[in-house]
């Protein structure tokens, strides 16, 4: 029997980089796949080959509606032809993929392939395709299984017409009219790029707004935006059935007079976010709680509640995001080394890859009212931007909320071209505990977008913005 210090159920981004410190520190490690390529959701069917996908459809659209305007003259007729996008798209998921596994032989880890299921605290039976078991001793076991799309009790997903993002990502035919429930993150970036390729979108959401745990502004400039952009929304709609009718999906909602509303089209994106995953892995039988959500229990190391074995990712509390994963990854492998880490939840940056980009960090306006703190805000339009009259991406805002007394950063939210970038300066600003006179002081390169992450905190410090 193979033996190791560390072994980790699961390859997504959280799996693979624990695997990578812990082999760095010294650790001899194995890592648990049950399917045939490593990296998870993430780079599968998930954050790679979503953006692909946003890029290529992003590339259409500009061809379409801007080279015009940038004195481009195409000659003939501009088409899509979506099987070479999907194409594409796959090839970028396979060199990725193809990369974690450079990165496993590098650092001399052991790859598994099949379902791993606990027979003990140390001991893990992995199961091939081929029915094939074999069973693997570690000293400390790190659970990173990660989540799945959720539904709805009275949804059927038959994955034809009524889908989740993993389907939406490998459509043969660009959809006449797709209906997305859900107005979050993978609905609306989704819905977006069948939007550019040529389909009617229309989002039915329960909340009465869109991205509803990020500031309201952002909510609000992001749904203007994409009105524009002939995405059609329903909020605090209440959908209670979808059925299908050959090639016709029917979607009855509750609006929020609660009258009933009908939607029909062909094909139906079911985006209600996403559930842990924890089928297959015996976890309860070995002592490890799971909580009503399905969630792994864990203290603050990431422990759950055998000594020995942690977990990270979506699989636990928190944030669903793969760089969450990474941060959690890291720091149990240096707690397992003796070493004393720690994540700073409040500071995970948050991003929409629509387009413009949404991003976030730290604590939302609606927060700071709630917990009754007082704070002073600047915001500063991209419009105002040589940059973004340069590009034509003249939509959005950067917004710094600061504290009214101390000056320090709170949070920072802003919607525009290259947000999803420009965040990781608010996050490292955070970090440092910068006040907004300190990033008002540091300079930007012009032209470029993140001036306007100077100008907000330049509003925020006594409203002395310089460009508006």
């Amino acid at each position: 029997m193979s033996q190791y210090d560390v072994a980790i159920i699961g390859s997504g981004p959280g799996g693979y980089v624990a695997a990578i410190r812990c082999a760095q520190l010294g650790m001899k490690t194995a890592i648990i796949e049950k399917y045939a390529t490593l990296g998870g959701t993430c780079l599968n069917v998930g954050c790679i080959p979503s953006k692909a996908l946003l890029d290529s459809s992003h590339h259409y659209e500009d061809a379409v509606k801007h080279f015009e305007a940038h004195g481009i003259e195409v000659s003939g007729e501009i088409k899509v032809n979506l099987e070479k996008m999907i194409s594409r798209k796959q090839s970028v998921v396979d060199q990725t993929c193809d990369g974690v596994k450079f990165l496993m032989d590098k650092n001399k880890i052991d790859v598994y392939e099949g379902l791993g299921r606990f027979e003990d605290n140390t001991h893990i039976e992995i199961t091939n395709d081929e029915g094939k078991t074999e069973t693997i001793e570690a000293k400390h076991i790190i659970i990173a299984t990660g989540s799945k799309p959720s539904t709805l009790p009275f949804i059927e997903i038959d994955k034809e017409r009524i889908i989740t993002s993993t389907e939406a990502l490998k459509l043969k035919e660009v959809p006449e009219h797709l209906i997305v429930i859900g107005g979050g993150v993978i609905g609306l970036e989704l819905g977006q790029v069948y939007k550019r390729l040529g389909a009617e979108v229309t989002v039915v959401e329960f909340m009465d707004r869109i991205i509803p745990t990020m500031d309201a502004a952002l909510s609000k400039e992001l749904m203007k935006v994409m009105k524009k952009q002939k995405v059609k929304f329903n909020l605090s709609h209440k959908v209670k059935s979808v059925e299908r009718k050959g090639d016709q999906v029917i979607v009855k909602a509750d609006d929020k007079k609660g009258q009933e509303v009908e939607f029909k089209g062909d094909y139906c994106l079911v985006s209600v976010g996403r559930r842990p995953y924890t089928e297959g892995l015996n976890a309860e039988a070995v002592g490890i709680k799971i909580d009503d959500r399905g969630r792994v229990v864990v203290n603050e190391h990431l422990q759950t509640s055998v000594d020995n074995i942690y977990a990270i990712g979506d699989v636990i509390r928190g944030a669903m995001l793969a760089h969450k994963a990474e941060e959690e990854g890291t720091l149990v492998a240096e707690l397992l080394a003796g070493q004393k880490p720690h994540i700073d939840y409040n500071l995970i940056p948050g991003v929409v890859y629509t387009w413009p980009e949404v991003a976030a960090v730290g604590k939302t306006e609606e927060e700071l009212k709630e917990a009754g703190v007082a704070y002073k805000v600047g915001q500063f339009p991209m419009r105002a931007l040589g940059r973004s009259r340069a590009s034509m991406d003249l939509d959005g805002f950067v917004k710094i909320l600061a504290d009214e007394k101390t000056d320090e950063v709170l949070g920072v939210h802003m919607i525009g071209a290259r947000c999803a970038d420009l965040i990781a300066e608010a996050v490292t600003a955070m970090e440092f505990r910068a006040s907004a006179e300190d990033i008002s002081r540091m300079s930007h390169s012009h032209p470029t977008y993140a001036e306007a992450v100077k100008e907000a905190a330049l509003a925020a410090t006594d409203d002395r913005a310089l460009h508006v």
